[in-house]
């Protein structure tokens, strides 16, 4: 291995290092899965990992963080038709609803780029997002009293 691929690897490693935690947890929530198990995120993530660092060289001026996300974004779209729809608190949404509210809340992606992303218009992505918010809180226990 030339040192050139070595430092690429050892970049690569670090990256992972420190963020493929808070990535898994991007997917959990997207396939509703418990973290501390989550099979079908951890195979998002692990592909989305997998794309990433094939196009590592290319990453250079790019965050490679928003770019894995943006993976496994685009994976678990793919994907999400044809998956059970899991437990936890995101469960009571649709695929849709669940991407717009972990990547405008709980990742705290702007609604201009989250709508650039997912191809919608920003009126879209305000509207789907305003609705699983409130469907979110009309499940909640203090909703119910």
């Amino acid at each position: 291995m030339c040192p050139v691929d070595r430092g690429r690897d050892a970049e690569f490693e670090a990256f992972v290092a420190g963020a493929a935690g808070r990535l898994l947890h991007v997917a959990a929530l997207l396939t509703a899965e418990p973290p501390a198990e989550a099979p079908a995120a951890r195979r998002i993530l692990a592909g989305a990992l997998a794309r990433t660092y094939a196009r590592w060289e290319r990453l250079r001026d790019d965050d490679p963080y928003d770019h894995t996300r943006r993976e496994v974004c685009a994976a678990y779209a793919r994907t999400a038709r044809r998956r059970p729809r899991g437990g936890g608190v995101l469960a009571p949404l649709g695929p849709l609803e669940r991407l717009v509210l972990v990547m405008r809340i709980y990742e705290g992606v702007a609604e201009e780029v989250t709508a650039a992303q997912l191809g919608l218009p920003p009126e879209r992505v305000e509207a789907v997002c305003n609705r699983a918010v409130a469907t979110l809180r009309s499940r909640t226990p203090a909703a119910a009293a």
